[in-house]
């Protein structure tokens, strides 16, 4: 943009607005901390990384929630990502409570399975045949045992910075070489497993061809995220994607795509389609359940024959196909089918995060956006990020004041961050453009207090 078309800036705001009240979420916390480990279900809500306790949430609907102690939030976190039609949707709570009238499990096939199933397969081209289970973590386990079991063989390769879900094998970080076993990131797994996994950065070619040749006919699969999107943004080239499939199929391993959080959320067919490409098996989450706990693996007909009952490679679940979720599920999906949905909330994305991109490029903040789809992550950086190591974590600390002003100013973002964000159907043009406003406002404090 030119200097004779930027639009006028407000002047720099250097008032910080005062702390919300969270006089009921700490009290609850601090009850909490009674009875679960650090007082949380899952430790990406402790707000360890941000000020304050964590909030309690008390309502969605809408692009909106509700917290203890009464404060409104315009939600860019969306239950992390599957409520791609906001809270409270009415068609998926409507499918929800029809579901319910019946039960709510039975453990025993249900039609509702058929139908989620035949709408989903019949949408997406780049799997035949589907298996339900009860998360993400949950569906990448299955994806990974079924790819050992299909090769015969044990490695897995994976990428420094691409989370997968507690999974052991999976929970592992880079060693200190180029090419390496995984390193353990939990206590309570074997280092034994994590040496049946081959950890490598993303965005190197050199480094995938040196792990297939050091572990030659001995690596089952290449797991990758659709698109990185669990420690920042980290978009790849087409190049490299098409690279991993090639190298793959030369050696006779599979390529995974985890598509957990791009799974229908780049649109149906997710990152596969989005870069052309046809992993051998794939791997979704809870937006195939409307945000119900829900998750699912695919792949072609012929390796998912290798299954139980069917074949050798065994997988259970008693609550896998779960009436309600799968009905939910119809609710959801059948309203992302309608003509131009995606491209409507393509737009709305590209417009919010431009418009916030050209502010703090006019103030010369450093400062950059990255977006694809209805996804984005703010990074206080002005270089391409594609790999872990780029993210400089002394960073962290603008976010953690801008993560204060946003909360303050009535924007509900994850407490991370590494964590990305994400529009919703829900959210119309007057609430993204109060969340502009005060991101706005918000970004001039934080760089108002880095110069001071």
């Amino acid at each position: 943009m030119s200097d004779t078309t930027k639009p006028n800036i407000a002047p720099i705001n250097t008032v910080s607005k005062p702390d919300i009240s969270r006089e009921k979420s700490s009290a609850l916390y601090e009850t909490a901390k009674g009875y679960f480990p650090g007082g949380v279900n899952s430790p990406v809500r402790a707000f360890k990384s941000v000020f304050g306790s964590p909030l309690f949430i008390e309502k969605g609907d809408g692009c909106f929630v509700w917290d203890a102690d009464g404060n409104k939030f315009i939600d860019f976190c969306c239950s992390w990502g599957p409520l791609i039609l906001g809270h409270n949707n009415p068609v998926v709570k409507e499918h929800v409570l029809k579901a319910i009238d019946n039960g709510m499990s039975f453990g025993a096939p249900t039609a509702l399975e058929n139908d989620l199933a035949s709408l989903i397969l019949t949408n997406n081209k780049k799997i035949e045949k589907i298996r339900f289970v009860s998360s993400g973590t949950e569906a990448v386990m299955s994806a990974i045992r079924l790819a050992r079991g299909y090769t015969k063989r044990d490695k897995i390769l994976k990428f420094d910075g691409c989370y997968h879900g507690h999974v052991d094998s999976l929970l592992v970080k880079a060693g200190s070489g180029l090419v390496t076993f995984g390193e353990t990131s939990s206590a309570g797994v074997p280092q034994s497993f994590a040496e049946e996994t081959v950890v490598i950065p993303l965005n190197d070619k050199d480094a995938v061809r040196a792990a297939f040749e050091q572990f030659k006919d001995k690596i089952a699969a290449i797991i990758i995220e659709g698109i990185p999107a669990n420690n920042g943004l980290l978009i790849q080239d087409k190049d490299f994607v098409q690279f991993l499939r090639d190298i793959t199929k030369e050696n006779g391993s599979l390529l995974i795509f985890d598509e957990v959080i791009t799974g229908f959320r780049l649109g149906f067919e997710g990152a596969a389609a989005y870069y052309d490409i046809n992993p051998d098996i794939i791997t979704y989450g809870k937006i195939i359940g409307g945000g119900m706990p829900v998750g699912a693996y695919g792949a072609s007909a012929e390796i998912m024959s290798n299954i139980s009952p069917e074949g050798s490679v065994y997988q259970a679940g008693t609550l896998s196909g779960n009436p309600v979720a799968m009905s939910a599920g119809i609710g959801q999906l059948s309203q992302l089918l309608k003509p131009g949905f995606y491209e409507e909330l393509l737009s709305k994305t590209s417009s919010f995060v431009s418009d916030i991109q050209d502010f703090a490029d006019q103030r010369g903040y450093e400062f950059k956006i990255f977006t694809i789809g209805s996804l984005f992550w703010f990074a206080f950086t002005e270089q391409d990020i594609k790999t872990a190591a780029a993210i400089d974590a002394s960073s962290m600390q603008y976010f953690k004041v801008l993560h204060r002003e946003l909360l303050n100013r009535g924007i509900y973002i994850g407490p991370s961050g590494y964590e990305v964000g994400f529009v919703s159907a829900a959210h119309s043009q007057t609430e993204l453009e109060t969340a502009k406003k005060a991101i706005f406002d918000s970004l001039d404090i934080v760089f108002m207090k880095d110069h001071a």
